[in-house]
């Protein structure tokens, strides 16, 4: 088999592709750490760099014999045939999908930090989102059943690996909402009708944030079960919006620093 067909054969839709040492580390050590199912099947490696290369690609060959995947040397142009892009550093993975579970409300714990991101519509606004909720520490993320995470590759390669380590589950929305409320947690909506802002807010109890994409927003019946709503206050007057995965960086380190005091 050449090393196209190898590319091809394993590009299908059963797989996700992984490009650069970042994405790559992130799923070997949601692996070891037993976060996630997904399975590493081979990973390939620009030849004309493996002297530039040789401490990341000693580090997988090591990688290769605990978790049993191959590591092979293909063409550039091969390489550049499976990625997008030139921020792969010559190393692509390989990987099987990853099945994410149902949300479990026995895993809720009160005094946590939960976010439930509806209606992001990029996949790179959706991976910066979810690299910063991972960095400010959020406890786990609910995803509708249709979420971007089908092109693993891609988030990973956005949120810097965080997608591959953070805690994720699929849950219809709604029938969330419910769970966490039975839970005892506060429901806040980001948003500007009818709110307090964040800075006012008391994120210090059990709180589940749910943000949406700026497009389309928040759905009218999240927003219609909502303990609160609450906004981002600007340094000036200011008639736009920030984009989704800024403003989701701002409420969450509000959030992360209330509840650290």
């Amino acid at each position: 088999m050449s090393s196209i067909e190898f590319l091809k054969a394993y590009n299908a839709d059963n797989c996700d592709v992984f490009e650069g040492m970042t994405s790559i580390s992130a799923v070997i050590k949601s692996i070891v750490d037993n976060i996630s199912d997904r399975r590493i099947i081979s990973v390939l490696f620009d030849r004309e760099r493996a002297d530039q290369k040789r401490r990341e690609l000693k580090y997988i060959q090591n990688m290769s014999k605990a978790l049993n995947f191959e590591l092979v040397e293909i063409d550039s142009d091969e390489i550049s045939s499976l990625t997008s892009g030139d921020t792969h550093g010559g190393i692509v993975a390989i990987c099987s999908k990853r099945e994410f579970p149902p949300m479990n409300v026995k895993f809720l714990t009160i005094g946590n930090f939960y976010v439930l991101i509806e209606g992001i519509e990029d996949p790179y606004n959706f991976g910066y989102s979810v690299r910063s909720l991972y960095a400010a520490g959020v406890d786990g993320i609910v995803l509708p059943p249709r979420n971007w995470m089908e092109i693993s590759g891609v988030v990973a390669k956005s949120s810097a690996g965080t997608s591959e380590l953070a805690n994720i589950c699929v849950a219809d929305p709604v029938e969330a909402v419910k769970a966490f409320k039975n839970k005892g947690f506060k429901v806040v909506c980001a948003g500007i009708r009818d709110s307090v802002s964040i800075y006012d807010y008391n994120f210090d109890q059990p709180i589940l944030l749910i943000v949406g994409g700026e497009k389309r927003g928040i759905s009218r019946k999240l927003l219609d079960m909502a303990d609160a709503t609450v906004r981002i206050d600007y340094g000036r007057d200011f008639m736009g919006s920030l984009p989704s995965a800024s403003a989701v960086s701002v409420i969450a380190f509000e959030v992360a620093r209330q509840k650290r005091r």
